[in-house]
């Protein structure tokens, strides 16, 4: 073979191996960015193009794929969708996917590896791959007896079955219409999403679970008193300090009572008293007492700075570090759910519902089952214990001391006729000027508990600065325990 001859084979067999090369890392290596990759108009034709599973609640789809004659296939839709919305999120040709629609997509589309057997059957017979239905644990006359009473005010409320961590209710005020960004009208979807994302009440925002958290105020005394008991060094009946106003360390300024109030005559009280009536400078003297690590080591046992998913990512509550605790004042403040605690509605769900099932803290989940296009579950998720919160001893003095807060302290507007409720009243001071959010956590029937929740109304709701715990969250808790009580 000539030189001339040699030269072209060569280049040639370099632009053999270059192609082989190329055209191995775009199908192996870029695949899966590839057809991620949201200019990749032919990926988002084939996953409208396939149908995709429901996710269902007591056995009716709340999010749907129909067949509509356009080249995406199929419509994704939403019934009652405001209702649901922050706990299905939404599926959109252009704002992509949130909460259930995006943890579960996988099986939504059909693609999740336990689905095998339906796509090779598919090969086979020819028939495009069909998404798996996924069922959750909401119970909807809970959410909507949480949607209803939230009514028009900023909030949240989360249900829990205690014995299970089953979220019975997952509620985020003011919600929005997935229909409106699930629309293959482009230009609509794109406006509806900015208008939301532009909104000052940020009603994309899931206020249940994620965002900004918050402070907790006199729910986290539940805590408090937690810390208190598992010491051994106190019951319900010890006496302890509840000074009329709470002396910061290095400091002129004072904590005071809610309202200025007196708790005691005598400037002590029982721990279920100071519990009863939610004395603040108590529950500050005894959480000083106790110590920041102390303290911070009750917060951890019940869930805070640590990790979860329900499947949706939930954002960590958090007790303050040492070198904030270390200020006597900081941890005052913090023993009573002020200054640097912060917390989600779940997490003070998770609270309540730990005491409720005797300590032990069940791992929260929103999704039941899932199963194939011919009904065959393919997952099945059972209860499972997170962590144990506090002993069966010191779970039943926390009732008993919550129960004290319903039938004669602050949380009179949780009370269920014929029904024993616990609960914990929290009135949280978060902004300058601003009204204080209005807080209730509790469980009921408080002997054979199966129901726990927590409520949030921000800045006071209709009530403004004149809110309070008792008086604008227990009755949204007490509405939402009787929806499952009485079904």
């Amino acid at each position: 073979m000539n030189v001339p001859l040699r030269r072209v084979a060569t280049v040639v067999l370099v632009m053999f191996l270059a192609l082989m090369v190329s055209t191995t890392y775009i199908q192996f290596v870029q695949a899966d960015s590839l057809n991620n990759d949201p200019r990749n108009v032919r990926q988002i034709y084939q996953e409208y193009g396939n149908f995709r599973g429901p996710i269902v609640v007591a056995g009716e789809s709340v999010a749907l794929s129909t067949p509509i004659d356009d080249p995406y296939g199929y419509q994704r839709s939403y019934t009652n969708g405001p209702l649901y919305g922050h706990v299905t999120g939404f599926f959109s040709i252009v704002n992509g996917t949130k909460e259930i629609e995006r943890t579960e997509n996988e099986f939504l589309n059909g693609q999740a590896s336990t689905l095998w057997i339906d796509r090779l059957q598919g090969l086979i017979t020819g028939k495009k791959p069909q998404g798996a239905s996924v069922e959750l644990t909401i119970d909807p006359a809970a959410q909507q007896a949480a949607y209803d009473a939230l009514g028009d005010q900023r909030g949240a409320v989360v249900a829990i079955e205690p014995t299970t961590g089953k979220i019975l209710a997952l509620v985020s005020k003011p919600s929005y219409d997935p229909n409106l960004l699930a629309t293959h009208d482009t230009k609509a979807a794109r406006e509806a999403y900015t208008s939301l994302i532009n909104a000052d009440d940020d009603p994309l925002v899931n206020r249940a679970i994620s965002g900004n958290t918050y402070p907790p105020g006199s729910t986290f005394k539940l805590v408090t008193a937690a810390a208190a008991l598992e010491s051994g060094q106190y019951t319900p009946e010890t006496v302890i300090p509840a000074p009329d106003e709470y002396p910061y360390a290095n400091s002129t300024q004072t904590m005071k009572n809610f309202g200025g109030a007196r708790c005691s005559p005598t400037g002590e009280q029982t721990l279920a008293d100071a519990m009863r009536i939610s004395c603040n400078t108590a529950f500050a003297d005894l959480g000083v007492t106790l110590g920041g690590d102390a303290m911070r080591d009750q917060a951890e046992d019940f869930g805070f700075d640590s990790k979860l998913s329900i499947p949706m990512t939930v954002t960590p509550s958090h007790f303050p570090d040492a070198e904030v605790t270390d200020d006597a004042g900081q941890l005052a403040r913090a023993s009573i759910g002020q200054g640097d605690v912060r917390v989600t509605p779940l997490q003070m769900a998770m609270v309540s519902a730990a005491i409720a099932n005797g300590g032990k803290q069940m791992t929260p989940y929103t999704v039941a089952t899932v199963r194939g296009a011919d009904l065959d579950v393919v997952q099945q998720n059972e209860p499972s214990l997170l962590r144990t919160s506090v002993s069966p001893t010191v779970a039943s003095q926390l009732t008993s001391m919550m129960i004290s807060v319903v039938e004669g302290g602050s949380g009179k507007a949780a009370k269920i006729d014929g029904v024993q409720v616990a609960g914990k009243t929290g009135t949280a001071e978060h902004q300058s000027g601003a009204a204080p959010h209005a807080w209730f956590t509790g469980f009921a029937p408080a002997e054979n508990p199966q129901v726990a929740v927590a409520v949030i109304v921000e800045n006071g709701g209709d009530s403004g600065n004149e809110a309070t715990g008792g008086a604008v969250a227990a009755p949204i808790a007490k509405a939402v325990m009787e929806a499952v009580l009485n079904k």
